[in-house]
């Protein structure tokens, strides 16, 4: 067993609505520089899991940690300035804005120019905004988008809307990036050069948990999957074996056969 920490630990987390209990004692890690796929049917507790993670919800017990800090009762943004960037299952855009600036929103929290600074316009303000600049549209080569930086967000396709929301996130500087349904709205050349993005993303240091309902995408890119079925953890570990997993073949099948 290793004994280098995870990068993310959730133990005993408890998330309850009312007198739904959407997720039950569910605990599992994420350690550094891999892609750990999070799936289940619909209304499995998922996407709950994530905010739990970055702060839109708080569960009612249990632990979760990032590089050994507590996440329980934190803001959101705070959670992004400690190196976690989300995209949302919905799409979430400035619509009618430059898809550049977009991206440059997830800057927003590496920025340190204050209200005066940029009121004066000051040399190391033009130098902070110059380089942010930089990094957006970095960051929007890199997902292949730079030719469409200055096209309002909302007249791209569905699918290039959901690679600007990645690249945002990426602008932020994260050290775990969380993708809930990355593929949703994709065609299929779409969703095989998504692929070769995530691989990218882990390739350059930063460690990927990810919601996805295409399997072929999730046993393609995924090392480890977590498997949640009405808020409970029914299976974890390698692809391969949880495919095989009576459980998970029942949550996703009701019957006898391989996913």
């Amino acid at each position: 067993m290793s004994t280098v920490s995870p990068l993310l630990s959730l133990c005993e987390v408890t998330k309850i609505f009312g007198g739904l209990v959407a997720l039950n004692d569910i605990a599992f890690d994420v350690r550094e520089n891999s892609i750990v796929g999070l799936i289940g049917p619909n209304g499995a507790g998922k996407t709950t899991v994530f905010n739990c993670i970055t702060g839109n919800y708080v569960p009612e017990q249990g632990s979760i940690t990032f590089m050994g800090h507590k996440l329980v009762g934190k803001k959101p943004h705070a959670i992004v300035e400690m190196g976690i960037a989300r995209t949302f299952q919905s799409i979430r855009l400035f619509s009618s804005l430059p898809v550049v600036e977009n991206v440059l929103a997830g800057q927003h929290c590496r920025l340190r120019s204050g209200l005066f600074a940029s009121m004066l316009h000051t040399p190391a303000q033009r130098q902070e905004e110059k380089r942010a600049l930089e990094r957006a549209m970095d960051e929007l080569d890199f997902v292949g988008l730079a030719d469409k930086h200055a096209e309002e967000a909302g007249s791209l396709s569905y699918g290039n809307q959901r690679l600007v929301e990645i690249a945002r996130a990426l602008a932020s500087d994260p050290r775990l990036l969380i993708l809930d349904e990355p593929a949703g709205g994709m065609n299929d050349q779409e969703t095989v050069a998504l692929v070769d993005t995530i691989n990218h993303i882990r390739a350059r240091g930063i460690t990927v948990l990810l919601i996805e309902h295409d399997m072929r995408l999730v046993m393609q890119v995924c090392k480890h999957l977590v498997v949640l079925e009405h808020g409970t953890m029914i299976a974890e570990g390698a692809p391969d074996v949880v495919s095989k997993h009576p459980d998970v073949i029942r949550a996703y099948l009701g019957a006898e056969d391989e996913l």
